[in-house]
């Protein structure tokens, strides 16, 4: 019996590899003859490179950049197949880097991911995946354009800085000395979010308090947003604050819009990457899971890509979650079956704590469902 272990991180508890390892553990303590797969997945937020180096024949390729507080630091990215980058915004200006206490829009940037194309530009590199999700930042992607060559001026004609409060100063944009190499590169845009760049449902309403936010730096962020959007149109020429998308990552998805870059499904782009379909079409059962579960899983989401997937191969999925949240029978739409990992009332925090424990129990349970009802 072959089964492929493909699960998004248990979000502040487990990574999607400690998840099917412990998965996978569980299966092979049952009694039977089984076949595990391991296929962590990401869906274009914090932990895709290291997902995407756990399923994929890799270089990690290192250097230097600037931070999301503005400070010196080393990152990397991932080299596959001799030719295809793929960067990860987290891993260079990411929430988790900062601590609680030091999160706030004014002081963050996106400075350092624009080094990172840099970079791999300078190593003749053209072929680009960037994993946006899990930012600090609400600059609009400013700050990445501006590593890249964009001008950006005050009304005194000044050129502003690359932290999100610049974003308020600015009157005038220029593309004219962006990098040109960006023309012949293909820049691929891995997100699970399909908000507009402002309004109630834009960047800095939606995401601006998790990144410290206050209620008006929410409204004067959205404001300083269309207007900065409204000069990058112009300059690009195309219309691109309304397109699913735009909003992600603090505006980070915009900013590559107007250079030509493409969004798409993270969780597809990780799952083309990994080949995950190909191990799909093999095998007998597909489990995988993620921290919380309701029916935003059905949109975008790493489980939620996984379930279709086995759908489209007429195989069966089950979901193992920390929590079932919402209409659980929307998700029974999608999967075979649905499950908590979480053994009767318990705090946030003795979930958080035992995580472990309790995906190891309940996956053992489904081993020992599956194998003897094989067997």
């Amino acid at each position: 019996m072959k089964i492929v272990l493909s699960p998004d991180s248990f979000k502040g508890s487990l990574s999607s590899i400690e998840v099917s390892e412990i998965m996978r553990r569980a299966f092979l303590n049952a009694e039977g003859n089984v076949e595990t797969v391991l296929k962590p997945m990401a869906d274009g937020g914090e932990g895709t490179l290291e997902t995407l180096a756990k399923g994929t024949n890799h270089q990690k390729i290192h250097f230097p950049c600037i931070g999301p507080l503005g400070e010196e630091r080393e990152s990397w990215y991932l080299q596959l197949n001799q030719k295809l980058v793929v960067i990860e915004g987290a891993n260079i200006a990411g929430l988790p880097l900062i601590s609680e206490e030091k999160r706030n829009p004014d002081h963050t940037t996106t400075f350092g991911i624009g080094q990172a194309i840099q970079h791999a530009l300078d190593k003749g590199h053209r072929d680009f995946i960037v994993a946006i999700g899990g930012s600090s930042t609400n600059d609009g992607g400013m700050g990445m354009l501006q590593a890249l060559g964009m001008k950006a001026f005050t009304k005194v004609g000044e050129e502003v800085g690359i932290f999100g409060k610049d974003v308020l100063d600015i009157e005038r944009v220029d593309f004219s000395s962006i990098d040109s190499r960006l023309l012949e590169s293909t820049i691929r845009i891995a997100s699970d979010v399909d908000n507009p760049l402002t309004g109630p449902r834009g960047a800095s309403h939606i995401y601006g308090p998790q990144k410290g936010a206050t209620e008006e730096q929410v409204l004067t962020y959205d404001q300083a947003l269309e207007r900065y959007g409204l000069l990058l149109e112009e300059e690009c020429g195309k219309q691109l604050r309304t397109t699913p998308g735009a909003g992600a990552a603090g505006g980070l998805g915009f900013a590559f819009l107007s250079i030509g870059a493409k969004l798409e499904s993270g969780a597809k782009l990780v799952a083309e990457a990994i080949q995950l379909e190909d191990e799909i079409k093999q095998a007998d059962l597909i489990i995988t899971g993620e921290g919380q579960s309701d029916e935003q899983t059905l949109f975008g989401k790493a489980p939620g890509y996984v379930a279709e997937l086995a759908r489209k191969h007429k195989k069966p999925v089950v979901l193992l979650s920390g929590s079932l949240d919402g209409d659980v029978e929307k998700l029974n739409e999608l999967f075979t079956s649905c499950f908590s990992i979480v053994p009767g009332p318990r705090s946030l925090k003795d979930c958080m704590d035992h995580a472990e424990e309790f995906l190891y129990h309940a996956s053992q349970q489904i081993a020992r469902f599956t194998l003897r009802k094989i067997h």
